[in-house]
């Protein structure tokens, strides 16, 4: 049987034109996480502005043309603020929270969003976990970029979602694998089958895997902190 991998793959997605000024304060925000990353906080991989902008900043641009027309966004483990922050520049007119759950980068984000003169940005501290206990489906689209696998990070978004909304997950070519372990149950945690475009930039290979919130997310999601990788939901109903 089928259950919906790289034969979804059929939309190719660019990175849309950038506003000079846009693109002006993304290069600032990558000199500024440079910066960080080399003298206090370690936010990126990488220390160099060069890679900063090139594999994290502008990697995180392909999905732009997939974000709502309005409403509120959440950045689960959003590290540096990849990519929730880099959407914020690029989309005033969305209300973008990001989250992490070290206090170091979350501290540190709030100085950048305050440095870069951000007035659509959040800063939360903690765990999607807690978040959906407190701010249960209200979002119209969260988003993970190199978190975990799609199935964990399936259940950290899809408490967070509105019904008819979107969750979406940044993954590299390794998502086949991981899809394939789900075996189409999606619908357990309110989610369609997933959407997926793929995008080049430079040498690396990404894609962008959406997923329509159908129906509300069981209760007994989320389920305490560190049980979605020690038993995965799609292992525990079977």
């Amino acid at each position: 049987m089928n259950y919906g991998t790289s034969d979804q793959v059929h939309v190719t997605v660019e990175i849309p034109p950038l506003d000079e000024r846009v693109e002006a304060k993304l290069k600032a925000y990558s000199e500024i996480l440079a910066r960080w990353s080399s003298d206090k906080v370690r936010l990126t991989g990488p220390k160099d502005e060069d890679t900063i902008w090139k594999d994290h900043v502008r990697d995180s641009l392909f999905a732009l043309e997939l974000l709502p027309k309005t409403g509120r966004l959440v950045d689960v483990g959003t590290g540096g603020g990849l990519p929730g922050l880099a959407w914020a520049i690029c989309r005033p007119d969305l209300e973008i929270t990001l989250l992490d759950s070290q206090s170091k980068k979350t501290g540190a984000l709030e100085s950048i969003v305050s440095e870069l003169e951000i007035d659509n940005v959040s800063v939360i501290w903690g765990r999607s976990e807690q978040l959906a206990l407190e701010e249960r489906e209200v979002y119209d689209l969260a988003a993970a970029r190199g978190v975990s696998e799609v199935g964990i990070v399936a259940e950290y978004l899809s408490p967070l979602v509105k019904v008819g909304g979107t969750a979406l997950s940044i993954k590299g070519p390794g998502y086949r694998e991981e899809l394939a372990k789900i075996k189409g149950q999606w619908d357990l945690l309110g989610l369609d089958y997933p959407k997926i475009f793929d995008y080049s930039n430079g040498e690396r290979q990404g894609f962008l895997l959406t997923f329509r919130k159908k129906s509300h997310c069981p209760e007994v999601y989320p389920r305490r902190p560190g049980k979605a990788e020690k038993k995965p939901w799609w292992e525990a109903k079977r």
